[in-house]
């Protein structure tokens, strides 16, 4: 299992907002996609582009490299993982190179002017478990976190660094499908126990009957949570048709539309 050091710099797919930007949030996709292949999902999703009046969203790619699950094959994903499993130690070598990686990204925010606790990190599936390592364990400073159909391993470095945190902690905004095959719906539910044990205030919501994916009332859900921890200048209200919009859309999209990630090939295989 080889380590393998991430980039200088990530390639991204940046959404801007729509008037003066002052405040950002970090998009981490899943195992074996890219940021734009994650901004075209949510769009086919909720049949138009995530975005906000005042927040940019950054949809960063991870780099190329070997993943055990897949044999060693080549994938974009954020670490390696020993397998897919919550009762397995963490490959903590290639979960700390991408920390720093991703933290340049959230330096480069805090360079063009916007503040940490006006920064919001989450993901899907590995996204999410590689947003709550470098939230927690690295940036306990942000305005919040968020992780969709993610875990974290039961022996987690995440729980090890929360045993000696000082002061508060970002709030985790956190979905799961009931019927998620991969990353069971048990494994989450372990997680936020976990970490509300640990201090963390959890905002935990349950989809029944959706799979490994995303649907448009979970994405709805996220819109709303986000506007709270990153409210603009008038409170960050949505305009009246975005949010009509989105309401029309409450059952999940159909299976075919999920991608198929390298985790589940790995699954598969």
């Amino acid at each position: 299992m080889a380590a393998v050091s991430g980039p200088a710099r990530l390639q991204r797919c940046v959404v801007s907002p729509a008037g003066r930007h002052s405040a950002s949030l970090i998009f981490l996709h899943g195992s074996g996609d890219s940021g734009q292949g994650l901004r075209r999902w949510i769009k086919q999703v909720l049949n138009q582009d995530l975005t906000f009046q005042h927040i940019k969203i950054i949809y960063p790619t991870a780099p190329p490299r070997p993943y055990t699950p897949m044999k060693g094959g080549i994938s974009n994903v954020w670490f390696d993982r020993f397998k897919i499993s919550n009762d397995c130690p963490e490959h903590l070598e290639s979960i700390d190179a991408m920390c720093q990686v991703l933290t340049d990204l959230i330096d480069d925010e805090v360079k063009s002017g916007i503040k940490k606790n006006r920064i919001l990190i989450g993901g899907f599936s590995m996204g999410g478990c590689m947003a709550m390592h470098l939230a927690y364990r690295n940036h306990q400073d942000v305005a919040g976190v968020f992780a969709l159909s993610s875990f974290l391993n039961k022996t987690s470095a995440v729980y090890q660094a929360l045993q000696t945190r000082e002061g508060a902690l970002p709030e985790l905004f956190q979905c799961h499908g009931t019927a998620d095959q991969l990353v069971l719906p048990s494994w989450g539910a372990e997680t936020s126990a976990t970490l509300r044990s640990l201090g963390v205030r959890v905002d935990y919501h349950s989809f029944p009957g959706l799979l490994h994916e995303l649907c448009p009332g979970e994405l709805e859900r996220l819109r709303s949570w986000v506007l709270a921890k990153l409210p603009g200048e008038t409170g960050g209200a949505l305009p009246v048709t975005l949010i009509s919009r989105a309401r029309t859309f409450q059952e999940p999209v159909p299976r075919s539309s999920s991608p198929l990630t390298d985790d589940k090939r790995a699954a598969l295989s």
